[in-house]
């Protein structure tokens, strides 16, 4: 069981592993023997996870999540099964941690006159620089 936070768990048999030939380092090794783990977590139908949660994960790992709401990791990044497993595992933990913090809510606020007044004063530089740059019929 995997524990993301104290009060969400996700049982690692909600975790679907399949392990595919991986590009990279290996030598010959790399031909032969099936090390990249793609890590398959149903995030639609899954019922451990609370719906802010559920909603915010479909949002942050959208380009991850499929058309049957199945989140994939695709870990190749060391040279054995299990290194790459733990890996796929502790990249889900990660994401899934990041989709239980609460964003902050944005606070409109209105620009200051000062900040108006500097903006309008840097707009009249750039103008006046460039009126003199060009040329001019009058002289």
């Amino acid at each position: 069981m995997l524990e993301i936070t104290p009060h969400i768990h996700v049982h690692e048999d909600e975790l679907v592993f399949r392990f595919v030939r991986a590009s990279g380092p290996g030598g010959q090794n790399v031909n032969k023997v099936a090390t990249a783990a793609e890590l398959r977590f149903d995030v639609k139908h899954n019922s451990s996870l609370p719906e802010t949660v559920r909603v915010r994960l479909m949002r942050l790992a959208a380009n991850k999540i499929n058309s049957q709401g199945q989140l994939l990791i695709f870990a190749q990044r060391y040279r054995t099964q299990e290194r790459n497993r733990a890996d796929a595992i502790e990249r889900l933990v990660m994401l899934l941690r990041r989709a239980t913090e609460i964003p902050k809510v944005r606070k409109h606020t209105r620009p200051t006159r000062a900040s108006k007044r500097r903006r309008l004063e840097g707009k009249r530089l750039l103008s006046n620089k460039k009126r003199l740059r060009s040329r001019s019929d009058e002289y």
